[in-house]
């Protein structure tokens, strides 16, 4: 495949906030996908990848520029959605296969993977795909291939997608976030925070690329279970403990079948359980990531469950 790529600030240049980022593009084939690239040059760049339907504003900038204080971040749109062209795929095989020719047109030989909800299960792909591509892999509020509840996404989120637009709240009020007062007011402290970026924001997802996600969604709940054993990176895994779309039992399973993978369970929290608790999140996947690797088994021991007490 040919790749055209629009070059980010060289080194030495400060990188902006992650809500002045600029939106560049790496056509890949005949595709043009939207990214955005900041944080320091040095070290491996940490590439997110986000939930059904999500265009890159919908990346939390607290995340984003908190990890970005110490490595490269770059935040993109799949195939389909957002500013970037194409159709969206139907499988998570169409969207991790894409993902591996983006970086590799962005000339990243190796690299980390953040991946929330349908972003880690493209990111579980990847490794299990292209495992000497990846170092390190963040998993938070996803599950395994045929993980329990996956394909009964659409079920769950329509009637709370519904609600939100009678109630006129944003439907992650309710999809990402407990009933209870910590709940409701981290949902609006963090949907507070998606609007920050004034300027320049990014296309909505269509209602047709929505639909094409969700099959592949429903697809990957429906999948036989992948080997997960065979991923021999670093693996952390987080998630809040009452996780209604991708149900928190996927993320206590992915750690019992990941070898030496750690696990931490957020109190109180839903599937935006990193968004509820992103200071806490950001320091421990920094540590994380920069661990070395004998120092990586004590990084996250203890749940959050019992370390926010």
């Amino acid at each position: 495949m040919t790749a055209q790529v629009k070059r980010a600030e060289p080194s030495g240049v400060p990188s902006p906030s992650y809500i002045d980022t600029p939106t560049r593009s790496v056509t890949v084939g005949s595709t043009a996908f939207a990214y955005r690239d900041l944080g320091p040059r040095s070290g491996v760049p940490l590439i997110l990848l986000n939930h059904w339907g999500a265009v890159l504003d919908n990346f939390d900038p607290r995340i984003v520029d908190g990890l970005a204080r110490t490595r490269r971040v770059i935040a993109i749109d799949y195939r389909g959605i957002g500013a970037s062209g194409g159709t969206a795929p139907v499988t998570i095989d169409g969207m991790a296969r894409d993902v591996i020719e983006l970086s590799k047109a962005l000339g990243l030989n190796i690299v980390d993977l953040l991946g929330f909800s349908l972003g880690g299960f493209v990111a579980q792909d990847i490794v299990l795909k292209a495992p000497e591509r990846v170092r390190r892999l963040i998993l938070t509020g996803t599950g395994p291939a045929g993980g329990i509840g996956i394909e009964q996404v659409a079920k769950v989120s329509w009637p709370l997608m519904l609600k939100g637009l009678l109630t006129l709240r944003d439907p992650k009020t309710y999809l990402f976030f407990t009933s209870t007062a910590n709940g409701r007011l981290a949902a609006r402290a963090f949907l507070q925070r998606l609007k920050e970026r004034k300027s320049n924001r990014d296309k909505g997802p269509t209602p047709y690329a929505l639909l094409r996600q969700l099959k592949a969604i429903k697809a990957w709940g429906r999948q036989a279970p992948q080997s997960l054993d065979r991923i021999r990176v670093p693996v952390l895994i987080a998630n809040g403990d009452q996780d209604i779309m991708v149900p928190t039992e996927n993320s206590h399973d992915m750690a019992r079948r990941i070898p030496g993978a750690q696990l931490v369970i957020y109190n109180d929290a839903g599937h935006g359980g990193i968004f509820q608790y992103h200071s806490e999140f950001v320091h421990t996947a920094q540590a994380f990531l920069e661990a070395q690797p004998e120092s990586i088994g004590a990084i996250s021991s203890l749940s959050a469950t019992e370390t926010m007490k």
